[in-house]
């Protein structure tokens, strides 16, 4: 797990350059395509139920499951950007915020909110809690912040697999659900919106878009429940996981 999210981090910080404006969402999975083969490992979405591409590319109000092509990145866009990788038959899963040019001050507050989400349900992440307390964490925060937590989307179990139980909603009451425990391993990964929750899925069944198109953010790390906490097997080598820090 440690390898495969090492590989996921590094990939997700070697991409951060080539985003800016002009370029397009093609592009960026083009390259991240050849880097996961020059490492040796495989894309977990290529041909997975379909889909074609070693990245989810989502861009503005796109919440999940953006699919490159030639779509051209403007000034201002704000992007999410989600790989997972196989390496040695381990999963690696990540996804974090990106921005091309200049940030607008509601984007930024937006990307500080989802980020900080995302640490709050990590630190809630520890043996004797539930996954309940992940979600309420998330919710919390975001809500206090004025923003809305996406319902049609959770994190989930992963390891030898991509997608196991249990499902990690982003969302709920404090002390409910099963009880965390030593070597559990899944994702953890919030969208929140701008504006109100709900989705909808495009019609190629795989972009999903907020309905009153506000803008919306994700931060995902894959993690392991330890004796007194998490580890996380996704932080970026270089410190970039989050479109403001240098």
């Amino acid at each position: 797990m440690r390898a495969a999210g090492k590989l996921a981090a590094e990939l997700l910080d070697r991409i951060a350059p080539h985003v800016r404006p002009g370029q397009s969402t093609g592009e960026l999975d083009r390259l991240i395509t050849e880097w996961i083969d020059a490492a040796g490992a495989t894309s977990a979405t290529i041909g997975y139920k379909g889909y074609q591409h070693a990245s989810c590319i989502s861009v503005n109000h796109v919440v999940c499951h953006g699919i490159p092509g030639p779509k051209v990145l403007k000034d201002g866009d704000i992007l999410n950007i989600d790989i997972t990788v196989i390496v040695d038959g381990w999963y690696g899963d990540s996804s974090r915020m990106y921005v091309a040019g200049k940030l607008s001050r509601k984007a930024a507050r937006l990307i500080d909110v989802t980020h900080e989400s995302l640490m709050k349900g990590i630190e809630a992440a520890r043996p004797g809690n539930t996954f309940g307390d992940i979600g309420h964490a998330i919710q919390t925060y975001a809500e206090a912040n004025r923003m809305s937590v996406v319902r049609d989307f959770c994190g989930h179990g992963l390891g030898q697999v991509f997608h196991a139980p249990p499902n990690v909603l982003h969302y709920g009451r404090a002390g409910t659900g099963p009880r965390l425990e030593e070597g559990m391993f899944f994702t953890i990964e919030p969208m929140v919106n701008l504006g109100r929750a709900e989705t909808k899925v495009l019609a190629d069944d795989w972009t999903a878009v907020t309905r009153d198109k506000s803008l919306s953010a994700q931060f995902e790390h894959s993690i392991g429940i330890t004796a007194d906490g998490a580890e996380i097997f996704t932080g970026s080598p270089g410190g970039l996981f989050h479109p403001t820090w240098s």
